[in-house]
């Protein structure tokens, strides 16, 4: 059974006083909170006070400490703007008295203007590639592990790379992924709630591409892979439920840290929205 309708269960947040709202986590696998669970929820918690006419735009979140998943997490809004065209929301998520995230994120009234994007790259279709878990199968029997989250068959979000990629035996190649992607359900109608769902599957798979040129995963060599950051910006509106294409590519990294960018199309070829990461790739 897909997991997919408990994570739209916890994107669903509670509001416990003005401005104010609590959100449970889903365990993924992952030894602390699924980064862009805290996304997606913070998303949530900002679109509950704003104006419905406005959509999300941008968004620029820092990564604090890790999450605990056995606790809720609160997630407090604060109103800096409410303009005429604009309106422009902080939040801040804290565990134990703790602030664990802080998002910047800003709305803007819809209207018309200049409209060009970059081409989306001529990949494999989705129907023809193997899922994840499919592909992480042979790794979980070799480790003797119980694959959790993503890397499972329940997963809440389908992922199907186009290029193959063993972290048994990683070999050096060019930092840059292609995967197709799209929920384990129907997706809901509301744009924010279909805004807030991209946002948690924009965390998968972008760290990860830095280690490529460096032949190294976190199956072959000790490292701490953290986010440190991440920023979105939502280009035009999410209108078909289907495939999606998730273009990462890492122009850099030193200094124990990757840089990563990341273009998300639909299948009929709109770029949707832009992602950027820094995050922590520590070798021990």
């Amino acid at each position: 059974m897909s997991q997919y309708k408990r994570l739209l269960d916890i994107l669903t947040l509670e509001q416990t006083e003005k401005n104010v709202f609590t959100g449970e986590s889903l365990d993924i696998g992952s030894p602390q909170v699924y980064g862009g669970q805290v996304l997606a929820q913070s998303l949530q918690a900002a679109d509950a006070t704003t104006d419905e006419d406005r959509i999300l735009h941008s968004m620029h979140g820092y990564f604090l400490s890790p999450g605990d998943m056995s606790i809720p997490i609160i997630y407090e809004v604060e109103k800096f703007k409410d303009g005429r065209s604009f309106n422009t929301r902080r939040v801040k998520a804290m565990q134990n008295g703790r602030e664990i995230f802080l998002m910047a994120c800003s709305y803007h009234r819809v209207e018309e203007g200049y409209s060009h994007q970059m081409p989306m790259p001529n990949v494999a279709q989705p129907e023809s590639l193997s899922s994840v878990p499919e592909i992480f199968r042979e790794v979980a029997e070799k480790l003797q592990i119980k694959p959790k989250g993503i890397y499972s068959e329940d997963s809440p979000v389908l992922f199907h790379p186009v290029e193959h990629y063993n972290p048994l035996n990683p070999t050096v190649r060019p930092p840059l992924t292609h995967a197709w992607f799209k929920v384990n359900g129907e997706l809901p109608i509301d744009q924010r709630f279909r805004q807030a769902l991209l946002a948690y599957a924009s965390d998968f798979n972008l760290l990860i591409t830095s280690l490529f040129p460096h032949a190294v995963s976190l199956f072959t060599k000790p490292m701490r892979i953290a986010s440190l950051d991440h920023s979105m910006w939502f280009h035009r509106p999410i209108e078909e439920d289907d495939w999606m294409l998730y273009v990462v590519e890492s122009p850099n990294a030193h200094g124990a840290k990757g840089f990563c960018t990341g273009k998300i199309y639909s299948r009929k070829g709109n770029l949707l929205c832009s992602v950027t990461q820094e995050g922590l790739i520590r070798k021990l």
